[in-house]
């Protein structure tokens, strides 16, 4: 899906509360960068969780993000080749902004003269962007979303240089236009502009500019492309008979399965013995392993036409590195160069004899693999096979050389020849192996010797350079010694000459033995090398090793190695004089067959790395162009340079180096920071455990303060390495360097974000935009394994105090609810807290593997105390690491735990359930074990107002009991009892609608009937099909209440054609769930939930509710979500996860403290509604309190002695008498007199 990049406008967000405040892209402390990348927000989820307490999430997955911008995905990193053009969400995460069909290696930003933006360039091998045809280069317009195709180019891109001063793009390569190769201009209004020099006859690498405006090239050749450099490519054949050859689905026909069948075959002749097939209608390998390293340049390939049979598409895969490598080939039908990765076409062509595929990157390996994916006819194979190279090499080893075999045509292959006590040593730490000869007594030239004889196919003038190995590798360093090497070079009496060398070398080395002329290989004449012991050395034990002897065709026209220096202002290039150029005369001095892979400009020094030595430094090397000085970087670094970065002041480096050449930097493992201000490299920590490719800034904010620039690297690493109180953190080839913090983002605590892939390229200062990235990443706002935290709201995640180890295995699909019975359930799979008297513990379960509070392993169930500062503990040694636990369920103290569960505890077995002591923390008496079938536990549900704890799951019996399917633990009789007769199968799901209906899901029977829900009474104890059950089209797996008195439920699960469906049953009826899910769709929780804001009313939900899914749900035209919502009609994205090897998490369920679902908090009453309730009361407490002060008088009255007047008219007079004045006011003043006593 295209992600466009101008923001529509969506409803506000508070991003404060739903991500990580600690650690967030920095996009969300500069608002300019928040402005820039405008992308189309997802509406907030209102959801209302404040009555549930304590949330958790539990699945298998070690990131999590909610779903809050479009572009959001849990699609997996791509393997193919393929990468994107990438920005950053204000979530952290990334998101693509067009996908390529090939790699990006460089991208600049284009200005006019005017200062304004022309676009954002972009480089590779590519063919095509976002679906436009784009060959190597496009043009980005950041404005109007668009690329545009920088149309001309035939080949890839590797580097790009953005030279505003000119309204410039330099571009280099390994490419042609017109008459120019490798590299070229582009100028906006012009297009396309030749450079005066016309290009390189090789690749180029990297391009910077000088603080003196010059334009510095870097790559992998010897001369300029206006110039002929006699130099005869792919010269040298690659001995595949002595290789290791072995196949895959190869045909069981006779004479056509050795898959060496091929070798040494150039005829084209279909045959027995000269042909291998495949099996039929298969795809299948053809593997070569070889005892030494070798950098091809070319593989030929012979198609098989036997009886219409051949191979139509295949890939060539370097190994050990697994990498799938980029080549070129001439189209047999149009004659053009086209490029190709992963489906390499073979012509079926009889007219075509072979096919020749040139390698794109020069890529080192000691065995390959042709996978063949395609084929004509009834099946795939081949008839020949023959890969060169461009390195001249002899070696030591005969059988490393090329192949003698006459159906080749080598005129003179290279060979060897040794005489005296030679053992073949393993290539061990080197590039290949060697031969080691042992010499003791009286030793001279005489002792033992190797010649080397080269396939020098050219005369011209070459570097000459003898390879030793290191002596630390194999323990020789002690007995070490010199060697006398001599060589004819030509039948001139100048072509000899005599030199010696030592091999004390610790670790690999080469040294320079000849410079100059060299005469081609004839039948009169064969140059030669030979290498013996140097004689009168003072030692009794002598050992001396032989490798190989390596020449270089060197371009005498020029004098250029990997570096040149072109001035701008100049309209002609002077290509007798580069002498002149401190840049040219650095080059000159590396040696023979050296490479430029980066370059920096740092104030006035140009930063030089690659794979290269000169006097005084090794692969890393700067020169000032003010005084033309070389500055040696403390002498470089040991191992070759692959990228590098500047920033500040500081050049961050990576590549496959441990140390800098003199040793006095450790930790510099494939990583490494030189500091101009002291003139000293640093480590990373203590680097990494395999090679870096790619070193890319980032800015994060680290903390709440500005946001900093941070450092990505890249490569064929498997983990960080520990240093001081730091763990290794195992990752998969991606990890970001914190210079603030002296560490790495893995190392630090809080919530951090994570992210996994490739990361070759980045932009982070683009005028009126946001930060751009170029690679194939995956990421999530926090990096969490298993278990994480959730808000009330539903819009802020947060972690346990918990160290869970990322899951080791994994099934190839995500796994269904019932797997207990596969075993491939991973990670948390449920959660619970427990909270009675004053006890704060959180309880996760499933198949995992944490860290308790000394940093040993706890496995499956473990308990985090928060009343005891997070300790963390498990269940203890008796119960089995490989156990499962699925269902969780507390009674009192007592915690009951289901699933998969095997152990010992006091003496007696443990099977499918286990009961925990949380107030005491132990291990308690355990009740009789399951058993019978699986003897597993799915579910466990305790009955309302009871101690009877049910279980559901695939077992047939509980101790003695005969209980198959469902059983339930008596917690006061302590016994194990059978609910009632006729059940029968296996039950996943369970739940209690009131304190007397049991609803159980599964495949089951009842009474010999088929049953996939099926309902208890416990009154009468007796099962019974639940009401229309036969309307569901496959078993259930799941069950929760769809209202709160349970009259209503949810059920999913999948029907027999493997779709899942999700129904509702509103008490008398069942209703389908309006959108279908795919079939991928993994269902593992369901849960309604409400909303604060509504949403039309549907037939299954209510406007303020919401059926959450959790698993791996698969949503149309969106793909998986580990958790979605469903608002009666539609489903949408809620959480997404990624996790490790590649894939993308799941969520089991969402777990709480309470379980109040369905508080209608959410919507409020109209205030004349409120107001004329507030009056009703208000007369209503009104009359009452009349009422209760009239009954008040009467008892105060009756209380003091007053009753009622005679009121019959009869009586009226006749008690009445005159009362004398005197005692009528007697009383005024006086106190009142008590009421009357008895």
């Amino acid at each position: 899906m295209r992600l466009p990049f101008r923001r529509r406008s969506a409803a506000p967000r508070d991003y404060s509360r739903a991500r990580p405040k600690l650690l967030a892209i920095a996009a969300l402390a500069a608002s300019s960068l928040v402005s820039a990348n405008d992308f189309t927000a997802i509406p907030e989820v209102d959801l209302d969780l404040s009555r549930l307490g304590r949330i958790g999430l539990a699945g298998d997955f070690t990131g999590i993000s909610f779903y809050e911008f479009e572009g959001q995905s849990e699609r997996p990193v791509r393997r193919n080749g393929s990468e994107s053009l990438l920005a950053v969400l204000p979530n952290g995460a990334f998101a693509s902004i067009a996908s390529t069909d090939a790699s990006i290696h460089d991208m600049c930003v284009s200005t006019f003269e005017s200062g304004d933006v022309a676009g954002v360039v972009i480089a590779g091998n590519f063919t095509s962007v976002d679906g436009t045809p784009s060959q190597g280069v496009v043009m980005y317009n950041t404005t109007s979303d668009e690329f545009v195709p920088l149309d001309g180019l035939s080949g890839q891109v590797n580097a790009l240089l953005c030279d505003s001063d000119s309204n410039r793009v330099y571009v280099g390569g390994s490419f042609r236009h017109a008459n120019s190769t490798n590299a070229m201009s582009w100028v906006h209004g012009e297009g396309w502009t030749p450079l005066p020099f016309a290009g390189f006859n090789g690749p180029v690498s990297s391009i910077t500019k000088a603080s003196n405006g010059h334009i510095i090239f870097g790559g992998r050749f010897t001369g300029l492309g206006n110039t002929t450099t006699p130099d005869s490519p792919d010269g040298q054949a690659i001995n595949l008979v002595s290789a290791n050859i072995t196949s895959g689905s190869s045909s069981t026909r006779g004479g056509f399965s050795d898959p060496r069948n091929i070798l040494c075959k150039t005829d084209g002749q279909d045959g027995p013995g000269d042909t291998w097939l495949l099996q039929d209608n298969s795809p299948g390998f053809w593997q070569a392993s070889f005892g030494f390293g070798f950098r091809p340049s070319k593989v030929r390939l012979h198609n098989t036409h036997l009886n219409g049979r051949g191979t139509r598409t295949w890939r060539f895969t370097a190994l050990p590195i697994n990498g799938i490598l980029n080549m070129t080939y001439v189209d047999p039908t149009t004659g053009r160069n086209v490029s190709c990765t992963s489906e390499c076409p073979l012509s079926d062509s009889p007219d075509v004899v072979f096919q020749d595929f040139h390698f794109v990157n020069t890529v080192g390996m000691n065995a390959f693999r042709i996978d063949i994916s395609d084929f004509y006819g009834e099946g795939a194979g081949l008839n020949g096979i023959q890969v060169f190279t461009d390195d001249i090499s002899t070696y030591a080893i005969d059988d490393f050389n090329e192949p003698t075999c006459s159906g080749l045509s080598i005129s003179n292959p290279s060979t060897a020849t040794a005489t005296g006590p030679w053992t073949q040593s393993p290539s061990l730490e080197s590039n290949s192996g060697y031969l080691t000869a042992r010499l003791s007594g009286d030793i001279s030239e005489d002792s033992a010797s190797v010649v080397f004889f080269p396939n020098i196919q050219q005369s011209g003038n070459y570097s000459v350079e003898m390879y030793t190995p290191g002596c630390i590798q194999d323990g020789t360093c002690a007995t070490r010694a010199q060697v006398n090497v001599t060589g004819d070079m030509s039948l001139s009496p100048d072509g000899r000459f005599t030199t010696s060398l030592y091999q004390t070398n610790n670790f690999d080395k080469y040294d320079q033995i000849y410079f100059g002329f060299i005469e081609a290989s004839t039948e009169g004449f064969r140059p030669s090398i030979t290498l013996t012991p140097l004689g009168g050395q003072s030692l009794e034990n002598m050992t001396i090793v032989a490798q190989r002897v390596g020449f270089s065709l060197v371009n005498s026209t020029g004098g250029l190695n990997g570096l040149f220096d072109y001035d701008p202002t100049v309209d002609t290039v002077d290509r007798n004089n580069f002498s002149s150029s401190a840049i040219h005369r650095l080059g000159a001095g590396f040696s023979a067959g050296s490479a430029v892979t980066s370059l920096e400009t740092m104030g006035d020094l140009v930063v030089v790395g690659g794979n290269f030595s000169s006097n005084g430094a090794r692969n890393v090397i700067a020169i000032d162009t003010t005084d033309q000085s070389p500055q040696t970087l403390s002498g470089g670094l040991n191992g070759e340079v692959r990228s590098m970065h500047l920033e500040g002041s500081r050049l961050f480096v990576g590549g496959g180096f441990s140390n800098t050449l003199d040793g006095q930097a450790s930790g510099l493992s494939r990583v490494a920071v030189y500091d101009r201000e002291d003139g000293t490299w640093s480590a990373l920590g203590a680097g990494v455990d395999g090679n870096v490719w790619h070193v890319v800034p980032m800015r994060m904010n680290i903390t709440d303060d500005e946001p900093e620039t941070v450092i990505a690297i890249t490569g064929d690493f498997d983990q960080i390495n520990d240093f001081g109180d730091n763990a290794a953190v195992p990752v998969s080839g991606f990890a970001i360097w914190v210079p603030s913090q002296r560490n790495w983002l893995q190392n630090l605590d809080g919530t951090a974000p994570v992210y996994s892939g490739v990361l070759t390229a980045s932009l982070l200062d683009i005028p009126d935009s946001g930060p751009l990235f170029a690679g194939s990443m995956s990421s999530a706002s926090i990096g969490a394994n298993g278990a994480v935290t959730l808000t009330e709201d539903g819009n802020a995640l947060g972690q346990f105090p918990i160290k869970i180890q990322p899951s080791t295995t994994r099934s190839s699909t995500v796994a269904r609810r019932d797997i207990l019975s596969e075993g491939d359930v991973n990670g948390v799979v449920t959660g619970a807290f427990y909270e009675e008297d004053d006890h704060d513990v959180t309880i996760l379960a499933g198949h995992f593997t944490a860290e308790d509070g000394n940093g040993s392993p706890v496995h499956n169930l473990v308990f985090i105390n928060g009343s005891a500062e997070n300790a963390v503990r498990g269940v203890g040694d008796g119960i089995s690491e490989n156990s499962t636990f699925v269902a969780l369920a507390i009674v009192d103290d007592i915690l009951f735990a289901g699933g998969d569960v095997a152990g010992t505890v006091n003496d007696g077995p443990v099977r499918g359930l286990l009961t925990f002591d949380l107030a005491s923390g132990t291990l308690n008496s355990q009740p009789p074990a399951i058993d019978g079938g699986n003897a597993t536990v799915s579910a466990i549900q305790v009955r309302p107002d009871s101690g009877e704890v049910y279980v559901g799951g695939a077992f047939e019996s509980a101790g003695s009991l005969d209980c198959p399917g469902v059983c339930y633990y008596n917690t006061e009789l302590l016994q194990w009892n059978r609910p009632g007769f006729g059940l029968r199968g296996s039950v996943s799901a369970l739940l209690w609608t009131s304190d007397s209906l049991l609803v159980a899901g599964g495949d089951m029977t009842i009474n010999g009937s088929s049953a996939s829900l099926a309902q208890y009474t416990a009154d009468d104890q007796t099962w019974s099909p639940f009401a229309g059950q036969d309307d569901l089209p496959g078993p259930v797996e799941v069950i929760t209440r769809g209202s709160r008195n349970g009259d209503q439920l949810w059920v999913s699960g999948r029907a027999a054609n493997g779709s899942v469906y999700v129904m509702k049953h509103d008490g008398s009826d069942w209703h389908v769930a309006g959108q279908t899910l795919s079939l991928d769709t993994v269902i593992r929780g369901l849960q309604v939930l409400t909303v604060t804001s509504s949403h039309d009313d549907t037939d299954v939900l209510s406007s303020n509710q919401v059926l959450m899914l959790t698993g791996s749900i698969g949503i149309p035209d969106f793909g998986t979500s580990s958790a979605a919502l469903f608002d009666g009609t539609t489903f949408r994205p809620y959480i997404l996860t990624t996790n490790s090897g590649n894939n993308a998490g799941t969520i089991s369920q969402l777990f709480s403290q309470h379980q109040d679902f369905f508080t209608n908090r959410g919507i409020n009453m109209a205030l004349v509604f409120v107001v004329l309730i507030g009056l009703a009361i208000a007369l209503g407490l009104m009359f009452l309190l009349v009422v209760a002060g009239v009954v008040l008088d009467r008892l105060r009255k009756k209380r003091e002695g007053y009753v009622p007047a005679p009121t019959s008219m009869y009586d009226r007079g006749s008690g009445i008498s005159r009362i004398p004045p005197a005692e009528l006011f007697q009383s005024l003043g006086k106190r009142e007199p008590g009421a009357p006593r008895i």
